[in-house]
C-alpha cells in the first residue's frame, strides 16, 4: 500500500520461506500462495531452494497465518524484526539475514514464546499494531493490522475481515452500505470460478455503453437496472482483485479510467433521452442543467485535483464534515440515485434538473473547503486528515 514504507531498493531483494504447511482456502487461494502473492507485490519472492539462503535476506512467515498488506509490506521493509501476536507469544513472520537464519526459523517454528525462549541478537519482537499502521491512504480509511490464524479463526470470519479490509472508507453511500452484502458473495462466486478482476471490468464497460443508449433512446426504467448494475461491477472488481492479490497497473488503469471518463457520457445521454418527454416548465432550463451537470463534473474534479497536489491528500478525508459528504456529493451513484427516484415517480426530467442543483450545492461545498484548507496552510497550520489523528 503507498501509505506503507517501501523496501530500500539498494540492497538485494529478501527471499521468502514459508515455514509449515496450512490447506485452507481463502477466496479459492491457498495460505502459501495467498502468501507468495501478497509478497511478491512488495518485491519478495519466494526462495526456490536452500542455497539461495545463505546469499540473502529472508522473509519468514509461518503458513497457517493470513497477514493483510500492511503487515506484508512493513516486514519486506524492515530488516531485524520478528512479528509477534499480540500478545507475544507466538512468532509469526520475521525478516532477517545472515546468522541468524536458522535461528529465526527456529523460533517461528517452535510455536510459543516464552520466558526460556531465546531471541537471536540483533533481533526485536514487535506486535501488529506496532509494525504496521492504523491509517490505509490508498483506501482511505483506519484500519487495524490484520493477522489472524486460519486454523482458529472461521472461513467466514476470515472472508469478512478480508473483504472488509480491501473495501475503501470515503465512498459513497451506495457503495458503503449497499452493495458490501452482494459484492461479498460476487466476489466469492468470481473466486471461485477464477474470473479475472480485468473481465469483472470489461463486462461492466459493456453495461456503461448499454445503460448510455438506454438512456438515450428514452428507455429509462430499463437503463436503470443496466446502470446499478454497472456500478455494481465497478464495485466488484476492484475487491476481486485485492481478496485474491491479482491487482496490476493495467487492471488500476483500466477501471479507474472508466470511472473518471463514462459519467459526463451518461448524463448527456440522458439529456438526449429526456428532452424530447420534458415537460413545459423544465423545457427552458434543460439545456442549462446539462452544461451545468456537465461543467460541474470537470470543476470538481479539478477542486480535487488542487487539494490533492497542494496538501498530498483527497480532500474527502481532511475532516469528519469532508469524509461524510463524500457519501452524497455529486458523484455518478449519487446523481444515479436521484434519477433513479424521481424516474419511478414518473419525472425523469425533473431528476435532471434535480442532479444539477446538487451539482451546485456539492462545488459549493468543495470549493469552501478548498479556501478554508488554503487559510489553515497560509496562517501556518497542518491540513492533515482526521484519520491520521490518534483517538
Amino acid at each position: 500500500m503507498e501509505s506503507k514504507r517501501s523496501r530500500d531498493h539498494s540492497t538485494p531483494a529478501p527471499r521468502l520461506i514459508i515455514v509449515g504447511e496450512c490447506d485452507v482456502k481463502l477466496w479459492s487461494l491457498g495460505a502459501a500462495e495467498r502468501h507468495r502473492r501478497a509478497f511478491a507485490q512488495v518485491d519478495v519472492i519466494a526462495a526456490t531452494d536452500n542455497a539461495m539462503l545463505g546469499t540473502s535476506a529472508i522473509v519468514a512467515v509461518r503458513a497457517d497465518y493470513l497477514l493483510g498488506p500492511d503487515l506484508v509490506a512493513a516486514i519486506a521493509a524492515r530488516p531485524g524484526v520478528v512479528l509477534t501476536l499480540a500478545n507475544g507469544k507466538l512468532a509469526v513472520a520475521a525478516h532477517v539475514a545472515g546468522e541468524a537464519v536458522e535461528s529465526v526459523l527456529e523460533l517461528i517454528r517452535a510455536g510459543t514464546i516464552d520466558s526460556t525462549t531465546r531471541v537471536p541478537s540483533g533481533m526485536n519482537l514487535i506486535g501488529p499494531r506496532e509494525l504496521g499502521s492504523t491509517y490505509d491512504i490508498r483506501l482511505r480509511k483506519r484500519a487495524t493490522p490484520l493477522l489472524l490464524s486460519y486454523a482458529d479463526t472461521p472461513l467466514d470470519v476470515l472472508e469478512e475481515k478480508t473483504f472488509g479490509a480491501a473495501y475503501k472508507g470515503a465512498t459513497d453511500f451506495v457503495t458503503k452500505w449497499c452493495w458490501p452484502r452482494p459484492a461479498r458473495w460476487a466476489t466469492r462466486w468470481a473466486a471461485a470460478r477464477s474470473i479475472s478482476p480485468n473481465s469483472v471490468t470489461t463486462a461492466s464497460l459493456v453495461l456503461v455503453f448499454l445503460a448510455m443508449w438506454l438512456f438515450a433512446t428514452g428507455h429509462f426504467i430499463v437503463a436503470i437496472p443496466v446502470a446499478w448494475a454497472m456500478t455494481f461491477l465497478d464495485t466488484v472488481d476492484g475487491k476481486l482483485a485485492r481478496v485474491t492479490l491479482t491487482s496490476s497497473a493495467w487492471g488500476n488503469i483500466y477501471d479507474h479510467g472508466i470511472d473518471l471518463i463514462h459519467p459526463p457520457f451518461w448524463w448527456w445521454a440522458w439529456y438526449l433521452g429526456v428532452q424530447p418527454i420534458a415537460t413545459a416548465n423544465v423545457v427552458p432550463v434543460i439545456e442549462l442543467a446539462l452544461w451545468i451537470i456537465l461543467g460541474g463534473y470537470v470543476i470538481g474534479r479539478l477542486l480535487e485535483l488542487v487539494f490533492m497536489t497542494t496538501f498530498k491528500m483527497q480532500t474527502h478525508i481532511w475532516r469528519p464534515i469532508d469524509f461524510y459528504f463524500r457519501t452524497i456529493t455529486a458523484r455518478r451513484n449519487p446523481n444515479l440515485a436521484i434519477l433513479t427516484i424521481t424516474t419511478l415517480a414518473g419525472y425523469p426530467d425533473v431528476g435532471f434538473v434535480a442532479v444539477a442543483l446538487w451539482t451546485v450545492v456539492s462545488l459549493i461545498f468543495h470549493g469552501v473547503r478548498l479556501v478554508q484548507a488554503a487559510i489553515v496552510h497560509a496562517r501556518g497550520g497542518h491540513v492533515v486528515s482526521w484519520l491520521m489523528q490518534e483517538d
